[in-house]
């Protein structure tokens, strides 16, 4: 009678046995369909999804694909784009009140990562407030919307802030 070891070590040999004639099977089907321009299309893995390489929800051609350079990063905008952006979304919070950034982004056909630094801008020169924490972030009209005018910080205003 052979011992444990010798009946896993048969059956082993056995499954490999089995795969590799299967293997063999697909890979001359494989082959006699290529030769005869067979129809049947590459099936994909179960495991894998259409599109799951982009990440969950993401269309193939997004904003931020549009935007990103041949380095793969983001292109660095003008800070005369950064204040118009921030213009449009002042005139939707205005019109709007009380829209969470995602909201506000879908309507001004964007996403919310434009809208970080217009954001913040307004939020700095009190143009809008916000109330809530994290996603349940709303935006308001704040008490300076009309008084200041919504501009990027200049780079001497941003040294001398450094220093102080």
């Amino acid at each position: 009678m052979p011992t444990i070891n010798q009946q896993i070590e048969a059956r082993v040999q056995q499954f490999v046995t089995e795969v590799s004639g299967l293997v063999r099977e697909s890979a001359l089907t494989a082959v006699r369909d290529a030769l005869s321009g067979g129809s049947a299309p590459a099936r994909r893995s179960p495991g894998r999804l259409k599109g799951a390489g982009r990440g969950p929800g993401r269309p193939p051609n997004s904003a931020m694909s549009v935007r990103r350079g041949s380095s793969g990063r983001r292109a660095r905008r003008s800070s005369a784009d950064v204040e118009a952006t921030a213009q449009k979304m002042l005139a939707y919070v205005k019109a709007n009140d009380g829209k969470r950034l995602d909201e506000i982004a879908k309507a001004l056909g964007t996403d919310t990562a434009t809208l970080t630094r217009p954001s913040q801008m307004l939020l700095e020169s009190k143009a809008v407030k916000r109330s809530g924490q994290r996603r349940g972030t709303k935006y308001h009209i704040g008490s300076g919307a009309m008084a200041k005018a919504v501009t990027a910080p200049t780079p001497a205003t941003t040294r001398r802030a450094k220093k102080a």
